[in-house]
């Protein structure tokens, strides 16, 4: 699978981003995908190869460019309990300055950025977004609904923002929740949102999980809830992205 890391213009510098998309040619529909907060690695890697290998064209920017290039800071090969606080002790001030101003403005540079790369088909693209991906997926899907057709996000704080932060959205949505990270009626709160946003959604707790899920590098790792990921994700991109 082609992959890449190449420098994404921003109003602050320029931000490392790894691109993945399929062999042969041709131009394919694209993604932004936001890393969680341990950000580009190898893991982050694989899952946008994998969706490359699917027909997309996928875009993983460095979050935290402003502080060096990734890896930002030094990470395990695995990131077990023993080391997080150690590491977030090091990511929560880089997580604290990101506010919601730089996020957006990040978010026009990385549109702009993968739709005007040659591989990159014409029309409306997909975000998706892990952990405090998912949160900066959702606020860029929010922000620019009219370049944004699907937004999925996983284990993120999606509704941190409050309901009102929704009602912007015009793209179909996944959201998966961990079970430690959202009561049912936090879901049926956040639910009641995205209803009255007037948009398609799927939004849901994934059985038997914790914060970080998706992660293999990680103890949160649960492999059956990364499959039903992909069942959940992979349907929402073919229906509302153009291929070729």
């Amino acid at each position: 699978m082609p992959a890449k890391m190449l420098q994404v213009p921003t109003a602050d510098g320029q931000a490392d981003a790894f691109a993945a998309f399929p062999e042969g040619g041709g131009r394919h529909a694209g993604v932004l995908m936001y890393p969680d907060g341990f950000g580009i690695r190898p893991v982050l890697r694989e899952m946008a190869r994998e969706l490359a290998g699917h027909g997309y064209y996928v875009l993983v920017p460095n979050l935290f460019y402003r502080h060096g290039p990734a890896p930002v800071i030094e990470l395990p090969q695995y990131i077990g309990e023993e080391v997080r606080p150690a590491i977030f002790a090091q990511l929560m001030p880089m997580i604290e300055a990101h506010v919601t101003e730089r996020v957006l403005t990040d978010a026009d540079a990385y549109l702009a950025f993968l739709t005007a790369q040659p591989e990159v088909g014409s029309g409306p693209v997909a975000v998706t977004g892990y952990c405090i991906g998912g949160l900066l997926a959702t606020r860029t899907a929010a922000a620019r609904p009219d370049q944004v057709a699907a937004l999925a996000a996983f284990h993120g704080p999606v509704g941190v923002d409050g309901p009102d932060s929704l009602s912007k959205l015009s793209a179909e949505v996944h959201f998966g929740h961990a079970e430690s990270d959202l009561t049912p009626e936090a879901l049926g709160t956040l639910n009641k949102a995205l209803d009255a946003a007037g948009v398609g959604y799927t939004s849901e707790i994934y059985p038997d999980t914790v914060h970080g899920f998706t992660m293999s590098d990680t103890d949160a790792f649960n492999p059956a809830a990364l499959r039903l990921h992909w069942d959940r994700l992979l349907p929402l991109l073919g229906r509302t992205l153009t291929k070729g």
